[in-house]
């Protein structure tokens, strides 16, 4: 069996460690989370939209049907 033996804090190479660096690290990943989600949501919905164009819609702005439904086929994570 073996035994485990813990430093005592003030023995610690993290002694310095500090809580808001911490916190302030889950604070950007959670930022970065929550704009990821919003980009994945804002490029669903404007694919949807796109595949919801009439032709006349899609000649307006330089797009053909195949182009559309190329598009809007595309995953949502993806550029």
């Amino acid at each position: 069996m073996t035994a485990i033996h813990l430093q005592p804090y003030r023995d610690s190479p993290h002694r310095h460690f500090q809580p808001h660096a911490v916190r302030y690290a889950l604070s950007e990943a959670a930022g970065r989370v929550v704009t990821t989600l919003r980009e994945w949501r804002r490029r669903s919905r404007d694919r949807a939209q796109l595949a919801a164009l009439d032709d006349r819609m899609l000649r307006d702005i330089g797009l053909t049907r195949g182009d559309a439904e190329f598009l809007s086929n595309k995953p949502f994570w993806k550029e």
